[in-house]
């Protein structure tokens, strides 16, 4: 028997996952302040991939905390250019600082994901992709900013491979879905062993 699911974010992107996937499920957006989460983790000199887990985490369990019956997904996203952690671009001019600082250079994405239920972890996973830039000019830059507009705000490295954004890079290892922010194959693995989707 299949169970409703609920998915703690507001993101388009992972919703569009989850219907593509064909799931059942209601979005409530978490109610955390992810900067002020990740602020302690960060001055601790946590990794990028835990303060990921850790948010994941966090955003499950205050859904959790209102449906308390339900199986909520939380996820998280970070992104991380040696010690360097970025955050969304706050206008254009930060989203060309961005992708300034990433042209010609790899850089990792960090996408981890939790369910919990009653407010207890029941599973948590991280998937890793690794993504090379070309070498971008900034008068390219500064035209790819005018065509995709605030689209570059929406995420933390200011592209969105599934629209131009895949013009910026030469090389890039790792699953798309992680790319996303939301591992699906090891999500829905999980689901299916809970017996929350139909196996």
């Amino acid at each position: 028997m299949t169970q409703k699911l609920i998915l703690a974010s507001s993101s388009p992107f992972r919703r569009m996952l989850m219907e593509n996937a064909g799931l059942s499920f209601e979005a409530h957006a978490a109610g955390i302040d992810e900067r002020a989460v990740e602020a302690p983790l960060e001055e601790a000199g946590a990794k990028p991939d835990v303060v990921a887990l850790v948010l994941a985490k966090a955003k499950a369990e205050d859904v959790s905390s209102r449906f308390p019956e339900r199986l909520v997904i939380g996820s998280d996203q970070t992104m991380s250019l040696g010690d360097r952690v970025f955050h969304k671009p706050r206008n254009i001019a930060d989203a060309a600082n961005h992708l300034e600082a990433l042209s010609g250079v790899t850089h990792r994405l960090n996408s981890a994901v939790a369910i919990v239920s009653n407010g207890v972890v029941l599973w948590q996973h991280l998937a890793q992709a690794e993504l090379t830039m070309r070498p971008l000019t900034v008068d390219f830059i500064a035209r790819h900013l005018v065509r995709v507009g605030d689209r570059a705000l929406s995420s933390v490295g200011a592209y969105q491979l599934e629209g131009e954004g895949i013009q910026l890079f030469e090389k890039i290892e790792g699953d798309y879905f992680t790319i996303l922010g939301l591992p699906m194959l090891p999500l829905l693995k999980k689901l299916r062993d809970l017996g929350a989707i139909d196996g």
